[in-house]
């Protein structure tokens, strides 16, 4: 008896500790597990269409659409609900443009749901309503979008531009896709094993969360104007390439970007990868030529191993260093001049003369600290860091050289940001373009960016003598084909050899460049141009890229609402350039005396009456002869 009642006490325990893990694990698939469990089941017997979120515009710094969005559908098919599915398969060959047999492979295919690719993705509004018109069943059309560009090629380098699956692939559309591209979200319809759908079940829907807009530093009136030149440019010279930026010197935003040759975002595929893969502002890396002097001129003179106005240099044509002869760009030379007319004249001999002075050590620390040899950090993919001799391995032809801008090679984007800082006082700016994160629904500012001043190189007295030294270079010097009436303006020319395949330099084959900052006396913009072999012309900067600087400069200084400076630096004519004349006020003057006054320019008179009450342009300002002013009559 006593082993038969400790069996039962035994067998009894042991149920009952099965029943206590039956009953706990019960409780935790009902009260942990349920949840997820009960998403898995929903997964078994739910098919969902996607429905892509809408990606984020890219906006202009006053919130004006760049790149934007447009309905473009996607169709999908459930092969198990579709039960004609001959006459299916030549209705979607139909509309869709494809083959029969295409479309049948998709209505047939033993899968729970398909995507027609391509020719089902981002289908045009007449696609649609010919698909609704028709009602067959199985056929699904989810919510997409394609990108929409309102302005073409439009800063297209910068912006890039995004997939079929709507995947940023280049330029911002690629940097920042992770916040572009929004969550897709689904419309959930009940379905048996077999895929055919349930009755008596309502749909779910899932809304997609749209992306957020991204808002630039760019300046779409800067833009557009420099996207005119640069078009101009190509019409005119036919270069290999361009390349402009425009820049706020006093904050590092980036107000304009663009190179050539371009293309249509839209439009990738038709064009060589090599065009879109480059965005040649921040990629491209060659020797600078002169543009780069600036930064000899600002370390001489911040060490003060200069004085503009009482030093003296003699020209006469080269400079012999360790053997070598290093020309001027004048054959016979300047002459004797003084530091401030090297300056003007962009004279190579005494450039190397203060690259002496500095010696290797200090030159050096001051190109670094200019952010030379290294990525400026700006928020686009693929920039470059340019190349610069290693210090130990400079000898004196490599520091005569590196002077004036030979033998090293820069960036553009790092030309703009190093001026910049040699301008504005002297503090360097990291250069960027994205200014702030916008909620795409209410509007609202989520997230906005300051600029990032990262080191003071010079000082605010250094600064002002630079703006001084290259004010006197457009208005005296170099870069006089850039000067602006109105607007003075501080800026170098550049002419830099290419090295061909072999190694050595080309000949007749230059990048030909300026740079420019206004108004000189507070600058709140810097202009850079430079073009890749023009062709059919002299290859100097201050003849092919200076006026186009000079272009650039003038229609923005107005966008942006500067107004005309009184007293500017006068500038020197030379034999070939005819002399600006100013315009006389002639209002209250009669009709028959204008041709005497305005004489030598040419008027045209509108109005009835006898007398002038309004011209344009205005009395002071200079133009060139043979202007037209335009004169207004009354009584």
């Amino acid at each position: 008896m006593y082993v038969i009642k400790k069996r039962l006490v035994t067998a009894f325990f042991a149920a009952l500790l099965l029943f206590l893990i039956m009953i706990t694990r019960l409780g935790y698939v009902q009260f942990e597990k349920h949840e997820d469990l009960k998403e898995k089941a929903e997964g078994l017997w739910t098919r969902d269409i996607v429905y892509e979120a809408e990606r984020g515009k890219i906006v202009d710094r006053e919130g004006r659409t760049i790149v934007g969005n447009q309905p473009a559908p996607s169709v999908i098919v459930v092969p198990r609900q579709v039960k004609d599915k001959e006459t299916t398969a030549e209705t979607l060959a139909h509309i869709l443009q494809m083959s029969k047999e295409k479309a049948y492979r998709h209505v047939t295919n033993q899968v729970s749901m398909e995507r027609i690719h391509p020719e089902g993705r981002k289908i045009t509004e007449e696609q649609v309503l010919k698909l609704r018109e028709e009602r067959m069943e199985g056929v699904y059309i989810a919510k997409d979008y394609k990108r929409k560009y309102p302005e073409g090629a439009f800063l297209s380098h910068v912006v890039g531009f995004s997939g079929i699956d709507n995947q940023g692939l280049a330029g911002l559309e690629a940097y920042y896709n992770d916040r572009l591209e929004g969550e897709a979200g689904s419309l959930s319809f009940y379905s048996d094993a077999k895929g055919k759908r349930l009755e008596g079940l309502m749909d779910k829907y899932n809304p997609p969360e749209d992306g957020q807009d991204l808002k630039l530093t760019i300046n779409r009136d800067i833009q557009e104007i420099v996207e005119r030149e640069l078009d101009i440019s190509e019409a005119t010279y036919n270069p290999d390439g361009q390349i402009a930026i425009a820049m706020d010197p006093g904050s590092g935003e980036i107000l304009a970007m663009a190179s050539r040759p371009t293309f249509h975002p839209g439009e990738y595929s038709e064009v060589d990868p090599s065009v879109y893969n480059r965005n040649l502002p921040v990629w491209s890396t060659y020797e600078p030529g002169s543009t780069f002097k600036i930064i000899t001129l600002a370390a001489a003179l911040q060490e003060d191993v200069v004085d503009l106005h009482n030093g003296h240099f003699h020209d006469p044509g080269h400079v012999k260093v360790n053997g070598a002869k290093l020309r001027c760009w004048k054959g016979g030379g300047h002459g004797s001049q003084s530091f401030l007319e090297v300056v003007q004249n962009s004279c190579n001999p005494g450039f190397v003369e203060l690259g002496e002075r500095l010696g290797v050590e200090t030159l050096y620390k001051y190109i670094k600290d200019f952010g030379f040899g290294k990525q400026t950090g700006i928020d686009l993919s693929g920039e470059a860091k340019g190349i610069l001799f290693k210090e130990d391995a400079v000898g004196p032809i490599e520091l005569a050289t590196t002077s004036f801008g030979q033998g090293v090679s820069v960036t553009p984007i790092q030309q703009v940001a190093a001026v910049s800082a040699a301008v504005n006082g002297g503090t360097y700016f990291q250069p960027f373009i994205r200014k702030a994160w916008i909620d795409s629904e209410t509007g609202e500012e989520i997230q906005a960016f300051e600029p990032k001043a990262e080191r003071k190189i010079i000082d605010t007295e250094t600064s002002l003598k630079i703006r001084e030294a290259l004010e006197s270079v457009v208005a005296k010097g170099t870069g006089r084909s850039a000067f602006i009436e109105g607007y003075p303006m501080g800026g170098k020319t550049g002419t830099a050899q290419k090295v061909g395949p072999d190694g050595t330099y080309m000949t007749n084959n230059h990048i030909v460049s300026f740079i420019g900052f206004a108004p000189a006396d507070d600058p709140e913009i810097v202009v850079y141009v430079a073009v890749d072999n023009p062709k059919d012309t002299v290859q100097f900067g201050g003849v092919v890229a200076a006026p186009i600087v000079k272009e650039i400069m003038e229609d923005s200084l107005r966008a942006m609402g500067i107004e005309e400076r009184e007293d500017q630096l006068e500038k020197d004519y030379t034999w070939t350039e005819e002399e600006y004349v100013e315009v006389p006020d002639i209002t209250g003057e009669s009709k028959s005396s204008l041709s005497k006054l305005l004489t030598p320019l040419r008027v045209e008179a509108e109005g009835e009456g006898d007398r002038v009450f309004h011209q344009a342009p205005r009395a002071g300002v200079k133009v060139p002869p043979d202007t037209v002013v335009r004169v207004y009559l009354s009584d």
